[in-house]
């Protein structure tokens, strides 16, 4: 199962998350779900650090990504944040235990 960790301070601004895992649904580059998650987990990266140039900390391994944002002054990295859990959450109801998410308070 992928675990979708995602961060957030006092006032539930979203600061950063941790994806790690594998889906299960299939081997290693068949897995639809993991594709999904993969795409949308890379493009919100993508997104904060070189659309809307966020400060961010980002360190990527074989199955596992974490993002922190350094600075939002703006918010907009707290609202792509947002938009790749609504995203998570959709992948995780079209492909039922495949992806479990969770928000703590950092």
């Amino acid at each position: 199962m992928i675990s979708a960790r995602f961060y957030e301070n006092s006032q539930h601004k979203l600061l950063g998350f941790h994806v790690s895992g594998h889906a299960g649904l299939a081997d290693e580059g068949y897995d639809v779900a993991c594709a999904a998650v993969s795409s949308a987990v890379m493009m919100a990266c993508n997104t904060i650090t070189e659309v809307f140039r966020i400060d961010a900390k980002v360190s990527a391994d074989e199955n596992d990504i974490l993002l922190k944002l350094m600075a939002d002054n703006g918010g907009e990295g707290d609202k792509i944040l947002a938009g790749l859990m609504i995203q998570l959450d959709m992948i995780s109801r079209e492909y039922p235990g495949t992806v479990k998410i969770s928000v703590n308070e950092r």
